[in-house]
This record gives structure tokens, sequence and C-alpha cells, in this order.
């Protein structure tokens, strides 16, 4: 038992190294809130309520980098430059996934019961954070973030994803993207959608695995689209259920043809 004792507290010093994912998605989530009052309950009385507010979330970004062991190496001072220096066109970029999600749902009455309630808007907005965080190479927080959205909405976006503008995720639960996928603009993903590999083996890290996505494409329920050479061409409409390896040309339809067969009456059941 010593021994177990002993090796449980080496591994509370190493996992203490960097602050806690909670800390860190908090962090996130209060950025998320200051865009979005929405999702927030307090009520800021001024432009420079607000300015300070963001110095304090930059602040904080700072002392989370500063803690962390693997992010030892880093510039914290331009990881947290760059971050907010992005982050206009990212709050720019989440209201036109937000309008997205408003012009291709029935169900949706405004911008606000989106940006409120809709759990695609929640997963695309911390992806696009936790990927800003990605393509400055912070270790390990853009993937807490990612995976917290995972966690709360059921939608898994790996943040080293390249997303374009104008996304709408619908109903999203099950959703699943990829490392290296690339998706383009005005793109609609249903849920149950995975965009994934071919293959898992661990000697592919770092290449592409998984497909492309171009502009204006709609995939329905359930799709599964796999593979770094799969190309979905602008325009195409991927039907639920199909499953894919190889590439489809721009404005094709795909759809998986179910052969139901009806019992005779004259035989009865």
């Amino acid at each position: 038992m010593h021994e177990f004792y002993e090796n449980l507290f080496t591994r509370h010093q190493e996992t203490h190294d960097m602050p806690s994912n909670v800390r860190i998605w908090e962090w996130a989530r209060n950025v998320f809130r200051l865009m979005f009052p929405e999702r927030n309950s307090k009520k800021l009385l001024s432009v420079e309520a607000v300015r300070a507010t963001f110095k304090i979330h930059e602040n904080e970004l700072y002392e989370l980098l500063l803690k962390s062991k693997d992010c030892a190496a880093c510039d914290h001072a331009k990881i947290v430059r760059n971050f907010f220096h992005a982050l206009p066109d990212i709050y720019q970029q989440l209201l036109e996934d937000a309008q997205a999600m408003l012009d291709g749902d029935p169900a949706a009455k405004n911008l606000s019961e989106v940006i409120r309630t809709y759990p695609g808007f929640l997963a695309i907005s911390l992806y696009r954070m936790a990927h800003q965080l990605w393509l400055d190479d912070v270790p390990l927080f853009p993937r807490i973030l990612t995976e917290y959205a995972h966690e709360r909405t059921g939608i898994d976006i790996h943040p080293g994803a390249t997303i374009g503008r104008h996304f709408h995720i619908d109903h999203g639960t099950g959703l699943v993207i990829g490392e290296t996928t690339i998706i383009g603009d005005y793109v609609k993903l249903y849920q149950g959608v995975t965009l994934g590999a071919l293959s898992v083996d661990k000697f592919l890290a770092g290449q592409r695995r998984h497909p492309i996505i171009e502009d204006h494409v709609i995939i329905y329920a359930g799709a599964t689209i796999l593979g770094g050479e799969t190309r979905i061409g602008r325009h195409a409409i991927i039907g639920g259920n199909v499953w894919l390896t190889s590439s489809v040309p721009a404005y094709t339809t795909v759809y998986h043809k179910s052969q139901v067969k009806f019992a005779d009456p004259k035989i009865g059941l």
C-alpha cells in the first residue's frame, strides 16, 4: 500500500503543475459571457466597465499560463496579446454563426434565443476561442476548453480543426469533428455527423487524416465522412446515415437508399 500512496502523491505533484481544468474553462466562460451578455447575469453600465473587465480577463489568462509548467517556454505576453487582438474577429464570426443557426432553423424565434439556449452556439464559441490558443501552440488549454464543451453539449470539436464562417450546427448531439478537418463557409451539420479518420494508428499523428468540407455543404444526421483524401465539393448535400470514404463532386446529392420489404397481407404475420 505504501508504494501505491507514494505513486498517487507523485501524480498529485505532477498534476498540480498547471491550473485546474475548472479554472481554465471558467476563464473562457467568463470571456464568452462578457461578449454575449444574454449569458451573463451581470450588467455592465459603461464602456469603461467593459474595457476594465476585459483587462481582468487578460491578466487572468496571463496568470493561468504562467502557472502552467507545460507552458514554461511559452511567450505568455504574446499569447495573451494575440488572443485578445483576435477577439473582435472571433466575436464577429460568432455573430455570423448565431445568424446562420437562426436563418437555418424554423424553430428559432430570434438571435437572443440562439445565443442563450443553443448547444451548437456554445460549442462553436468555445471552439473558436480554443482554436486561437491552438494556433499559438498553447499546450492542453485548447483541449480542456473543447472537452468542456463536449461534456456540456455532446458536440466534440477538436481545437485543431479549421472551421469557416457562418457555421450552422443543428441539434448537434453526437457531432464529431476531427483534428485536421477543414470546413469552409456556410456549412450546415446535423446531429450525429462524424468527420473522422480512416485509421487511428499513432504513426499518423501530424498528418492530414480528416476530410475537407467545402463551402455551402449540408450534411444530414448520422452521416460519416472519413479520410484525409476525402473532399466534399461545394454545394453538395450528404444525406442521413451515409458512409463516405471517397470524394464527392460539387453540386452532388448523396443519399442512403433503404430497401423495405412489406409483408404479404394474404400470408399474415
